[in-house]
């Protein structure tokens, strides 16, 4: 017999076992906590620094080309 443990997932916001309807949160409150995060700027994804010149307009208006990037 081996000795397994079952492993339950845990909410990355406040460490209670999570619930299905909000993985891999517990409730609601704790998935709004997380996007507000997001919203923030806590967290990131790593990439390459990026130049505002190559960015499309932010009206949405077609760039010098023409066209929408």
């Amino acid at each position: 017999m081996s000795d397994t443990k079952t492993r339950t997932a845990r909410c990355p916001i406040c460490k209670k076992p999570t619930v299905q309807d909000y993985r891999p949160f517990c409730s609601k409150r704790c998935a709004d906590i997380d996007l507000g995060h997001w919203f923030k700027g806590d967290y990131a994804i790593p990439g390459d620094p990026v130049d505002p010149a190559d960015l499309p307009p932010a009206d949405g208006t077609p760039d010098e080309g023409g066209e929408n990037k």
